[in-house]
């Protein structure tokens, strides 16, 4: 358990996706960054590569990856002074029920923090509810903050637990606007997402009109940010990648369009127009200053999550934008969303570092008190416990217990050969077989 005569605290961070990997260690850091932390990739379809680890940037003491079950039982034999959840809600729910049972009768426990990764357009009860437990909830705006707060008494659920702050990985130079002093080409930034859209033709629509941008405006670079490359997957499966996509586009790429990856500051560090579907990145960019565009060609719709930025006078289509169009951002808006362009950013911290704090130095904390409970939740609650070997107590599952601990030498390079041909494996059927099989069944 915790021990306050830690010259620095030890955080505990629990992630299932790059991206998730990248909220939950920034916020460790924005919370307090004298600390010791500790990394924790939960094993799944998700989790992150090698290389989108380093794209990340976000650095820890040390890193493994984990099953669920193993990660209650290391956390009630190691030392921790708080523990981030940066998992989907289910996995939130199940470590819950999981420490709070590991943690039972012990004298002193971790401050357990989660919250969520980007812009909360899709599934708010569910998430919140399975987040619900847990000793801070962060909200990464004023706008989530009583949103969260209504679904928690909207339950009769404790919403004490509700913080306000904002996204930990805003940042970088403010956009000084256009200078003629050797500057780059203009330079026209598409943030793709994963699952958004979803269709193979609005994929293919958008793709055909970055490039038709750039065929417009032959002085302009156009960059098509991917997050991730074939076969890996991020926080949302894409089956159907941009990179398969313009290998078929109609005359190839143009010499002034060009897919990139990276980390999205460096990119943003260049960029002049910001152009996304709903993608947190819209956020980034806005802080920054820079013009941003949430595109209207598909529709403002709920399922592609641009009817988050209504009000923000950021939604545009591709045809304003050939015409030279650069969106003017509301300034209410923006601030109500967490976007401090006004250099009061750091500040937004407070609030959730003094809680923390508070909570880290108590004398005894309450046993975690997740909403869903075998009483509230007796035919949805199980089956979440079971997907991380716990029993409908938080008790482990006999025989993921007993499974071996990863080990050195030629045992685990046996074991992450398999592991990574299993992953491949299912990755085709997600990104080949699954979409085949959808359009058989529509003939």
């Amino acid at each position: 358990m915790p021990s306050r005569t830690h010259s620095s605290p030890r955080v505990a961070v629990l992630a299932d996706s790059d991206t998730r990997w990248k909220w939950g260690a920034l916020t460790a850091y924005r919370i307090q960054s004298d600390i010791r932390l500790d990394g924790y990739l939960l094993r799944g379809r998700a989790t992150p590569t090698v290389r989108q680890l380093d794209e990340v940037g976000a650095r820890a003491d040390s890193l493994r990856e984990i099953r669920g079950v193993d990660f209650v039982r290391s956390l009630d034999r190691t030392v921790c002074d708080v523990v981030v959840l940066a998992c989907v809600g289910g996995a939130v729910q199940a470590m819950l029920h999981g420490l709070g049972r590991a943690w039972q009768g012990a004298g002193r426990r971790p401050v357990v923090v989660t919250g969520y990764v980007g812009v909360v357009y899709e599934k708010l009860a569910d998430g919140l509810l399975l987040r619900h437990g847990a000793d801070v909830v962060l909200a990464n705006s004023r706008h989530d903050a009583d949103r969260f707060r209504e679904v928690y008494r909207g339950v009769g659920a404790d919403d004490g637990s509700v913080v306000e702050c904002a996204l930990p990985f805003l940042g970088g130079a403010p956009y000084g606007g256009r200078s003629t002093g050797g500057r780059d080409p203009y330079t026209v930034v598409f943030a793709a997402q994963p699952s958004v859209p979803e269709s193979r033709a609005d994929r293919t629509y958008l793709l055909r009109r970055a490039v038709e941008h750039a065929r417009r405006h032959p002085d302009r670079e156009v960059l098509i940010k991917l997050r991730s490359k074939p076969g890996e997957h991020t926080t949302h499966i894409e089956e159907l990648p941009y990179q398969k996509l313009a290998t078929k586009a109609p005359g190839g790429l143009p010499a002034n369009c060009r897919l990139v990856y990276g980390n999205m500051g460096e990119v943003l560090d260049r960029t002049d127009l910001m152009v996304t579907v709903s993608s947190t990145a819209a956020l980034e960019s806005l802080h920054r200053g820079i013009p941003t565009a949430v595109l209207t060609d598909l529709g403002i719709r709920e399922v592609l999550g641009n009817h988050h930025f209504l009000g923000s006078g950021c939604l545009a289509s591709w045809d304003e934008l050939d015409a030279g169009h650069r969106p003017e951002p509301d300034a209410d808006w923006l601030a109500r969303q967490g976007v401090a362009a006004d250099g009061d950013y750091e500040r937004s911290f407070d609030a959730a570092r003094a809680r923390v704090t508070e909570l880290r130095t108590a004398d005894r904390l309450p046993p975690l008190t997740p909403y869903y409970t075998a009483r509230t939740a007796p035919g949805y609650l199980p089956g979440i416990l079971a997907r991380h070997g716990l029993d409908p107590h938080g008790a482990p599952v006999a025989g993921h217990t007993d499974a071996p601990e990863e080990t050195g030498g030629l045992r685990r390079v046996a074991r992450e050969t398999v592991r990574e041909a299993a992953r491949g494996a299912y990755r085709h059927g997600v990104q080949r077989v699954a979409p085949a099989i959808r359009r058989w069944g529509q003939l």
